[in-house]
């Protein structure tokens, strides 16, 4: 293999054939192998460049474009001017995805070796199950912005777009979410007045 596609036909792009139309002599193995000797570099790059740097998710990117293309190899064929943009686009969705995707992922947690251990005191387990109790006095809404605020540490804006809802209404229901909380707690002789 001299690392460039044969000439060949191809069929119509995927979706458009039916599969009883591809050829069923297609070498799989040599078509990845000439995606990857051919475009792999290219598409390296430009997912790089996509993903603001980020090479190891780049080469992700390109191994689940590769896995793609080798679903479609029937389809795709061997003609440069069919593959080559197919493959591009496929990299350009794919990245499009990861950043949809980390924008509606929950918060990634900490691993507990992280955690400081000072809170496990007794004092400090007595106050957390009062604070908790006093959480659960609050409606959900109030519980929810304190939750997205205060223990997952998001931004009015972060919040708001999880919410679906203007910033301007996280900061009210923030205001009176610690406001009911606060009296809670003086309830409770937690705080003072």
């Amino acid at each position: 293999m001299n690392g460039t596609l044969e000439a060949g036909t191809a069929t119509p792009a995927p979706g458009r054939a039916h599969p009883r139309h591809s050829s069923p002599d297609v070498d799989y193995d040599t078509f990845v192998r000439t995606v990857y000797d051919r475009y792999g570099p290219l598409l390296l790059r430009y997912a790089t460049r996509l993903l603001d740097g980020d090479w190891h998710k780049a080469e992700d990117i390109l191994q689940e474009a590769a896995a793609r293309a080798w679903k479609h190899a029937p389809y795709l064929g061997t003609r440069d001017e069919l593959v080559r943009p197919w493959l591009f686009t496929v990299v350009k969705n794919l990245v499009i995805d990861h950043h949809r995707s980390r924008q509606i992922r929950p918060l990634e947690l900490r691993p507990a070796e992280e955690l400081d251990t000072a809170w496990e005191t007794p004092e400090t387990l007595l106050t957390l199950h009062v604070v908790l109790e006093a959480l659960e006095e609050l409606t959900e809404q109030q519980r929810t912005v304190i939750r997205l605020m205060y223990y997952l540490e998001c931004s009015v804006a972060q919040a708001a777009e999880h919410l679906g809802i203007p910033p301007g209404t996280v900061k009210s229901r923030a205001f009176y979410a610690l406001r009911a909380l606060r009296k809670a707690l003086e309830e409770r002789g937690v705080v003072g007045t």
